[in-house]
């Protein structure tokens, strides 16, 4: 285990405070509020750190660099916006998806994500 440092605590807090999965360079804008000096590489290795010490969980979306968030949060899915590409918690579950997978296999796991816009970046234009 790494010991805690000032830079480590920003990078960890600011994933918390967050509240949604963050990726690298969002975490470095963040944590640099409070350690100015931190730099990219710096966060990157201090990510595989914590995902290592099962501090932080890697949320990873078809097409998108890994995105960060507490590993304590329980099993929940994700939407992402469409116009600024964020991810955010969706903390609800369809249940047991076992009904859709072909006769005589067995899920045992499962992840969904919404794509759609998120409330910052308004409602998509009507259809004409």
């Amino acid at each position: 285990m790494e010991r805690n440092t000032r830079q480590r605590s920003a990078i960890r807090d600011a994933i918390v405070q967050a509240a949604r999965p963050l990726l690298p360079q969002e975490v470095l804008e963040r944590a640099q509020q409070v350690a100015p000096g931190l730099g990219i590489a710096t966060v990157y290795r201090n990510l595989k750190a914590l995902v290592d010490e099962g501090q932080l969980r890697t949320v990873t979306l078809p097409g998108e660099n890994p995105r960060y968030e507490p590993a304590e949060h329980r099993h929940h899915h994700h939407f992402q916006c469409t116009r600024c590409q964020r991810v955010f918690d969706v903390h609800a579950c369809p249940g047991d998806l076992s009904r859709l997978a072909p006769p005589g296999f067995f899920v045992e796991d499962h992840d969904l994500t919404l794509y759609g816009c998120c409330r910052d970046c308004g409602a998509p234009a009507a259809a004409n």
